[in-house]
C-alpha cells in the first residue's frame, strides 16, 4: 500500500464499498490508480460534510463458479459524529496539490444475499480500517477502495459451507470510477481482490480472486441539498 500522510483526516489510504462484495481490490478493468505517482490537484467538496455511500442495484461477488449477489450494502457516518469517518477533510486538507484526498470509511454493510449455490444461506461481515482515495483526473475522477488485510468475510451455510475472505494476507486496493452529479456515484466494474476459499464439497476452494461488480450513490450527509463533488 501507498505510504499514508501524516494528516490523518486527509489521507488515510481507502470506500467502498462498498467496495464490496468482496468489492471491495483490486483493480477494476481501464481505471488508473488514484495514488499513481502523477497524480494531479484534487479537491473534494463541501469540505468537512459526512457523506454516505449507498448500494444502488446490485453487488455480485465471482468466485469460481459461484456468484454471490447482495441487493442492500452501505456505509454511512458514524451517528452523531464525532470522528472523521466518513467525513471529507476540512479546508484546507480537502485539496492536495499533487495527489488524492483520502477518507477514512466505516466499513460496509452487506445484508440480503444470495448465492448460485442452491440451498445455501449466506452471509457476509466486514470489519477493520476501511478508506477511500479520491482523485481527479482530468475529465475523469477516480477513487481508490482500500479494503484492510480480511476486512470482508463471506460465508455460506447448508448444502454447502464455504468461508471466503477478501484480501486475505494484506490490505487491497480497489479501483474504482467516480462520477460528479446528484448524486455522484462510485462504480466498481470488473474489479478484482485477492480472497482465499476454504470448506468443503461445493466450495470453490481453488479460486485466489474475486470479481466485484457495483455501483454506490455518495451522497451528502451533513446538508443533504449538496453533492459531493471532486475537482481539481
Amino acid at each position: 500500500m501507498t505510504a499514508r500522510s501524516p494528516r490523518s483526516r486527509t489521507l488515510l489510504a481507502a470506500g467502498a464499498g462498498l467496495a464490496l462484495t468482496a468489492a471491495l481490490g483490486l483493480a477494476s478493468a481501464g481505471t488508473a490508480d488514484a495514488r499513481g505517482a502523477d497524480a494531479g490537484s484534487t479537491t473534494v467538496t463541501p469540505a468537512g460534510h459526512y457523506f454516505a455511500a449507498t448500494l444502488t442495484g446490485k453487488a455480485t461477488f465471482k468466485a469460481g463458479s459461484v456468484t454471490v449477489t447482495c441487493s442492500v450494502s452501505s456505509s454511512q457516518p458514524t451517528a452523531g459524529g464525532g470522528d472523521a469517518n466518513n467525513q471529507i477533510p476540512n479546508a484546507p486538507g480537502n485539496h492536495n496539490d499533487a495527489g488524492p484526498v483520502v477518507n477514512a470509511l466505516n466499513a460496509p454493510t452487506y445484508s440480503s444475499c444470495t448465492s448460485s449455490l442452491p440451498g445455501v444461506t449466506v452471509s457476509v461481515t466486514t470489519s477493520g480500517a476501511w478508506s477511500v482515495a479520491m482523485q481527479n483526473n482530468g475529465d475523469t475522477s477516480t477513487a481508490t477502495l482500500t479494503i484492510p488485510n480480511g476486512g470482508l468475510v463471506l460465508t455460506t451455510t447448508g448444502l454447502a459451507n464455504c468461508t471466503v475472505t477478501a484480501a486475505p494476507t494484506a490490505a487491497a486496493d480497489l479501483n474504482t470510477g467516480f462520477t460528479n452529479g446528484a448524486p455522484s456515484l462510485l462504480t466498481v466494474t470488473d474489479g478484482t481482490v485477492p480472497v482465499q476459499v476454504t470448506g468443503g464439497f461445493g466450495c470453490p476452494t481453488s479460486a485466489t480472486a474475486s470479481v466485484f461488480n457495483a455501483t454506490y450513490q455518495i451522497t451528502d450527509v451533513t446538508d443533504p441539498s449538496s453533492n459531493i463533488t471532486v475537482t481539481s
